[in-house]
């Protein structure tokens, strides 16, 4: 197939899962589903967290950052995916395409990265309480997320760059969305030197800050375990037990997809690992960190009329 210089009007076809037509109707109402879920979940926690001074803390400031982050990353790709799932429209522009991985990409690396500091502020409030307050100042939240947002958008920019330089064969791209290991594939030329600059990109933003939310997490099960209360203790295993497991789901899946070679990528088994980062996790992530919480309770509570001041 002949190399092309795509240009931004450029259709290509997503060929999302229609090599499995029975399974697009229940997909669709699955999807649907865990989107309004995801929606309502993430759209409460932002809410909640500005409305009640009770929550004014850096974990909710976080954690807001982290909803609105989920909100944006869920919605780079659903809306298309149900189109696609519909039948109504299964191609997509080049400049589409482009734009669709470049905000996707960020949004994913930022949330990399914001995972990394929200396990930092665990840590500072279990493994050193009588310093947490001066150690999580303000004007420190404030700079790390806005070190997160950048940082994130950073790395998006330059595996979007390093993307567009390559040559591609074919328009025909099979999965829901532009995700980046579809398009190497595309690549019809030798183009070792550009992925290999990618996937530094890529284990820089998933495999250092993995390695870094590990280690704050055993800091704090190394506190957890001298608690002498067996109530607390298992209280506080439960917390970080169902925190790492959201993480893991986000980057088990995201580290499958980006830091395997092209050659052994299966794009079959790729699109169902991306549900689980794209769609899962993002409706998960405010059910284990906020609304078994019982400040979240109470302000959801006093909001709908039923709690007390």
């Amino acid at each position: 197939m002949d190399s092309f210089n795509a240009t931004l009007e450029e259709r290509f076809i997503l060929v999302g899962f229609s090599d499995w037509p029975q399974l697009e109707l229940i997909l669709f109402v699955f999807i649907s589903i865990v989107y309004s879920l995801t929606f309502f979940g993430n759209t409460t926690i932002i809410a909640l967290s500005r409305m009640d001074l009770r929550l004014h803390t850096p974990m909710y400031f976080f954690l807001s950052h982290l909803s609105f982050l989920d909100l944006c990353f869920t919605t780079s790709t659903v809306p298309q995916l149900l189109i696609n799932l519909h039948g109504i429209d299964r191609t997509i522009s080049y400049g589409g395409c482009v734009a669709q991985l470049f905000i996707y990409l960020a949004l994913g690396s930022t949330e990399c990265v914001l995972l990394v500091v929200m396990a930092f502020d665990r840590y500072a409030a279990v493994c050193r309480p009588l310093h947490y307050t001066t150690i999580m100042h303000p004007v420190l939240c404030q700079a790390l997320a806005i070190a997160s947002w950048v940082g994130g958008f950073l790395n998006s920019l330059i595996q979007t760059g390093l993307m567009m330089t390559m040559p591609l064969c074919g328009r025909r791209l099979n999965h829901f969305f532009c995700e980046m290991p579809v398009f190497l594939k595309l690549a019809c030329k030798d183009t070792g030197d550009t992925e290999a600059k990618m996937f530094v990109a890529r284990a820089i933003i998933l495999v250092f800050p993995a390695t870094l939310i590990l280690a704050s997490y055993g800091h704090i099960a190394r506190a957890v375990l001298k608690v002498k209360s067996m109530a607390g203790r298992r209280k506080a295993f439960g917390t970080c037990g169902s925190h790492l497991l959201v993480i893991s789901l986000f980057y088990g899946s995201a580290i499958y997809t980006y830091l395997q070679p092209k050659s052994t990528y299966s794009e079959s088994k790729g699109k169902f690992v991306a549900l689980f980062y794209t769609i899962v996790t993002p409706m998960l992530n405010p059910l284990i960190y906020t609304l078994r919480n019982k400040d979240v309770k109470g302000a959801l509570w006093k909001v709908l009329g039923r709690g007390t001041d």
